[in-house]
This record gives structure tokens, C-alpha cells and sequence, in this order.
């Protein structure tokens, strides 16, 4: 791995569990056990660290939501899979994360909104569109305004800090109850049966996992 690879992931795992504004370029090269010059000599400054981060995470996202497409039999596992991202990716993430970059990186903040918009957004609208085709959503729903409800919802999770309880419980389980949520109201019952039986597979991995 190259040393500014090495870095970005370093600083990405610090930043995901400690948010962007506490953690300082002696952190990360204490961290990684590297000199703070070796640092600069990759990166101008921490904002420059941050904005390459968010590239990154914006490229590999979209690449998995294109797998989450490929690899899915019908629009609901596509869901299914974008969930089981969601709560890979959330599971360690300190809530503070959006807030600090929101406040103090408006340039990656920025990248970051225009990605959700435009990228996210058409992910969604497609999704709709492939799940009334298939018989699974709702005929009768407005896809223009569901996939605004959407990305409305995903705003209010990574952005409104303190909106859900997140001592209670964490970004990743609140994505995945409000995506449920969000699956209920656009199937129909076949795609509901689908719901349930993805649900059922979900929780026996889960048991499979505890008794080993």
C-alpha cells in the first residue's frame, strides 16, 4: 500500500470513531505511527486530507450501490443489499461525523450533498422504477415526490445531529429501521412478502453467527 493510501485509511478509521474536529494531524501520525512531516509531504493540510477522503468514499459508494443492482434478483433484495452496506459502513461511525464536516469541511461537505442528490437520488428514482415493474412496489405511488421523502429521511439521520437518540441506539440501526419503514409504505403484498422472507434470512444468519 502506498504511503498516502496508507494515511487516508488510517485517518478514516480515526475519523469514523472520533469525528473530524477532535482529531488533529498528531493523532493520525501518532496513530500510525509515522512523523507528522511524512503527512505534509502528501497532503497540504488537514481540509485537503478530509476533501480526498470524501472523494474516495463517494467513488467506492457508488460502486457498491451498482453491485447492490447487479447482484440482486428483484428491487427489494437491491434494498436488502444497500441495508446490509448501511449497516456495515454505520455500525463504528461516531454521530458526530456529518456534524463536524458540515461545520468545518464545507468543500467535502459540499461533494458530499451533491453525490447524495444526484447519485443517490437516481438510485432511488431507478429502484422505484425497476420495483413497479416488477410487480413488488406500489403502482400508485408518485416516484418523483417518494424519492425526495427519501433522500429527506437520509438527511435527517447525517445531518440534524442529535434528531435520534443516538446513545440509544446507533446510526446503523436507525438506518435500517427507517429503510423498513420506507419498504413497507411502496410494496404491494408481493413485495411485502418479500420483506418478510429477507427478514427471516437476515436473523437466521444472525443466529448462525452467534452459535459459532
Amino acid at each position: 500500500m502506498e504511503i498516502k493510501d496508507y494515511i487516508i485509511n488510517g485517518a478514516d478509521k480515526l475519523f469514523c470513531q472520533y469525528g473530524f474536529k477532535s482529531v488533529t494531524m498528531d493523532d493520525i501520525a501518532k496513530h500510525l505511527g509515522i512523523s507528522k512531516k511524512t503527512i505534509y509531504q502528501n497532503f497540504k493540510d488537514k481540509n485537503e486530507l478530509i476533501n480526498i477522503l470524501i472523494r474516495d468514499r463517494i467513488v467506492n459508494q457508488d460502486l457498491q450501490m451498482n453491485k447492490c443492482l447487479i447482484a440482486s434478483e428483484n428491487a427489494v433484495q437491491e434494498v436488502y443489499f444497500g441495508m446490509q452496506d448501511m449497516d456495515y459502513f454505520l455500525a463504528t461511525m461516531n454521530p458526530m461525523l456529518f456534524y463536524d464536516l458540515q461545520k468545518y469541511h464545507q468543500e467535502a461537505w459540499l461533494k458530499f450533498m451533491a453525490f447524495k442528490e444526484k447519485e443517490i437520488g437516481k438510485k432511488i428514482m431507478e429502484n422505484l422504477e425497476r420495483g413497479k415493474q416488477e410487480g413488488l412496489y406500489r403502482d400508485d405511488i408518485n416516484s418523483e415526490i417518494i424519492t425526495r421523502m427519501r433522500l429527506d429521511q437520509v438527511d435527517v439521520v447525517f445531518t440534524q445531529n442529535g434528531h435520534y437518540d443516538t446513545n440509544k441506539n446507533s446510526l446503523s440501526n436507525i438506518m435500517v429501521e427507517i429503510t423498513r419503514h420506507f419498504l413497507f409504505g411502496i410494496c404491494n403484498n408481493e413485495g411485502i412478502k418479500l420483506i418478510h422472507k429477507y427478514d427471516k434470512e437476515i436473523l437466521q444468519k444472525q443466529e448462525l453467527a452467534k452459535s459459532n
